[in-house]
């Protein structure tokens, strides 16, 4: 039984060692420099928060409406600004590709059936992030982020084609706060990390529009679920 013990406490002094040993630090001056810029891709998943007509049980067609997320990708610059030692101020301008789709379960002459609208967004964004760091683990740290994010819808007032009418409209423009976490990796000759981040609208983007389509929902409020890469 000694001899196990010893043994055991012979492994655990060897993993202590192992776990405490220091590896070569990759660009160890890279937090000191106060401004960073990059550029950033990655994925997403858009979808609406519905809130629903209260009047929408006295409609003639009608029933119901849910959405799908669909997915969708996104590109931008990174612009990184040393605040101090733990916390960055960054602004992330680009371009967002996505669609959500609605889906109404309308009233028939003899029963119900499903009609699908497909909604595209093309945005512009201006987000405004604070990171909070954790401390520097050889190669690698963990953050927090939060901010605000402007976004400009290019695609909400395309022209509709006839075959696709009726069709909800979206308002331009939308206001989104953001929380996530991501790991930052230091290579060689550059930062690599990746990050992921949920976005909810603070603005109804449903416009006023006469159709039984867009009478049926009273609010319209997007969420977003966004995975990034970016390159430092």
């Amino acid at each position: 039984m000694k001899k196990i013990i010893v043994a055991i406490l012979l492994i655990l002094s060897v993993v202590s060692a192992k776990a405490q040993h220091r590896k070569v630090l990759n660009t160890p001056k890279y937090d000191i420099d106060p401004l960073h810029f990059g550029f950033t891709v990655g994925f997403n998943t858009m979808d609406f928060n519905i809130y629903l007509s209260k009047d929408i049980i006295n409609f003639d067609t009608v029933y119901s409406v849910n959405n799908v997320r669909q997915a969708g990708f996104n590109l931008g610059i990174v612009s990184n600004l040393r605040v101090c030692k733990f916390l960055d101020f960054r602004f992330l301008p680009g371009i967002t590709f996505g669609q959500r789709n609605l889906e109404y379960l309308v009233r028939g002459n003899s029963s119900f059936y499903k009609k699908t609208m497909r909604i595209e967004s093309t945005f512009l964004e201006f987000p405004f992030t604070f990171k909070y760091k954790a401390k520097r683990i050889n190669n690698y740290r963990p953050y927090l982020l939060a901010g605000l994010n402007y976004r400009i819808d290019l695609a909400s007032r395309k022209e509709i084609k006839e075959e696709d009418r009726p069709m909800i409209l979206l308002e331009k423009h939308d206001l989104y706060y953001e929380l996530g976490f991501g790991v930052d990796y230091y290579l060689p000759y550059f930062k690599f990390s990746t990050e992921i981040k949920y976005a909810v609208g603070l603005v109804n983007v449903r416009r006023p529009d006469p159709t039984e389509y867009a009478r049926a929902i009273e609010k319209l409020i997007s969420n977003m679920v966004i995975i990034s890469f970016h390159f430092e």
